[in-house]
């Protein structure tokens, strides 16, 4: 009961506003990026009054444009897939290369242990989350934009939420229910102090946009590159206008080494990457240059009395396998049945909310285990020379494709290939606790 007690910023204020200027709801969301937005969809399909708040004005600018195979049944069921098709570039795989082993190797959706979703879409979020936001509002979500949330108080009943529009008026809500998709800012984590930095995986970004980047031939023109270098990784995604998204996530003692402004550092950084310069030498950069700092973070609740968190307002993992849009969605896919649940029968919310984060993690623990290995020789050696014994390679592939959720084979064969990085980095012990111990003072800085 404290928690739901607790009372953030302006909640006085919002106690004094006249009872004509509440407004009611059954949930109210907070961001309406591609969680909120997912969630606000599927709720009003449900039946219930929602209301979507959002920041920003859309279309903006976000970063984050590769999405997985597993991206295209949501869209099927939120009625978006032919509005997604006629904006995205067609994937199907992902390339690795690497530095240490001079060589490339592409992951194809197709071969992975089911081969009935071989591709996904890179995508302009700015279009793609304005997408699904239109989407939103179509199903009869009250969709509120420039219109930042910054007061929650809870109770035994529901929750008073204010926010602040582009003109600083100040409105209210009352919700039973809340949905915090407030990305990066974390609203209810940051203000339960529920919000951990990621110790075991401490990075940032930098990245931009880059006009007539060198792109693979054929089919492969849409794939997304991924390139290891002593530093960290590189991301390299082609949008279908032309633009090619470009990332550098490193560790925090190479970003403090900065000397000069960003964009020099960028390009610098670039430099130290041949494969990557040389997929750009012919490139113009066509947006500035934004660095990303304490990228890495998970709270410690997903939920709680007649609340969920949904997307990066519970968790931001490194994005090398691409899992930000698909786990924001598939969340809010689950929050929304959970939620739907609770409010018809209160009885189970507590065994609902449970299992809905007891799923979540579960998922979030597959990937992350890749995650923090990934820059490990053990690791770099198993994908760029995988086998398929006990169908391991296309278990990757799978992997790659987002497929974590579903009762399918994978997680047997994930148990082999862990095997396998153990076996392997026992066989290298020096190498394996140099990198280690590299890795620790890097992520130190």
């Amino acid at each position: 009961m404290s928690e739901l007690l607790s009372t953030f910023a302006h909640a006085d204020a919002a106690a004094q506003l006249p009872q004509s200027a509440m407004q009611e709801c059954d949930v109210l969301v907070i961001g309406g990026g591609p969680a909120g937005s997912t969630a606000g969809a599927l709720l009003a399909e449900k039946g219930w009054r929602v209301v979507v708040l959002d920041k920003d004005k859309h279309p903006r600018f976000h970063i984050g444009e590769s999405l997985l195979p597993m991206n295209l049944p949501l869209f099927e069921r939120l009625g978006v897939a032919d509005q997604v098709a006629a904006i995205g570039m067609p994937k199907f795989g992902a390339e690795f290369v690497s530095d240490t082993h001079d060589k490339t190797l592409t992951y194809y959706f197709s071969e992975a242990l089911d081969k009935n979703f071989p591709y996904a879409y890179q995508v302009r979020r700015s279009e793609f989350d304005h997408l699904l936001l239109n989407n939103c509002a179509a199903k009869g979500v009250s969709v509120h934009e420039e219109m930042r949330a910054d007061g929650v108080v809870f109770d035994a009943e529901g929750a008073t939420v204010e926010a602040q529009d582009k003109n600083k008026r100040r409105h209210c809500w009352r919700a039973r229910f809340i949905v915090d998709a407030s990305g990066r800012d974390t609203l209810l984590a940051s203000r339960f102090d529920h919000k951990r930095r990621n110790k075991r995986h401490n990075s940032a970004a930098l990245y931009a946009h880059f006009q007539d980047a060198a792109r693979l031939p054929g089919k492969d023109a849409g794939n997304v590159s991924i390139f290891w270098f002593a530093h960290g990784w590189f991301w390299v995604i082609p949008l279908a206008d032309g633009a090619t998204s470009v990332g550098a996530v490193c560790w925090p003692a190479y970003l403090k080494s900065r000397k000069t402004d960003v964009e020099t550092f960028f390009r610098d950084t670039i430099a130290l990457c041949p494969a990557v310069a040389e997929r750009l030498q012919d490139a113009t950069l066509v947006s500035e240059v934004t660095g990303t700092g304490n990228y890495s973070y998970q709270a410690t609740r997903m939920s709680g009395e007649r609340y969920v968190l949904v997307g990066d307002a519970f968790a931001f993992i490194d994005p090398v396998f691409s899992t930000g849009v698909y786990l924001a969605m598939h969340s809010a896919f689950l929050a929304a049945d959970a939620i739907d649940d609770c409010l018809r029968n209160p009885e189970i919310a507590s065994r609902r909310l449970r299992a809905f984060e007891r799923t979540m993690r579960a998922g979030l623990k597959t990937f992350s285990w890749f995650i923090y290995r990934v820059t490990t020789p053990a690791v770099r050696d198993l994908f760029m020379a995988p086998a398929n014994v006990f169908r391991v390679r296309e278990a990757m592939q799978s992997l790659l494709a987002g497929d974590v959720f579903r009762r399918t084979s994978l997680p047997a064969r994930i148990r082999v290939f862990k095997t396998a990085y153990y076996l392997k980095s026992l066989a290298r012990l020096p190498q394996s606790l140099a990198a280690y111990r590299t890795r620790q003072r890097n992520i130190n800085g």
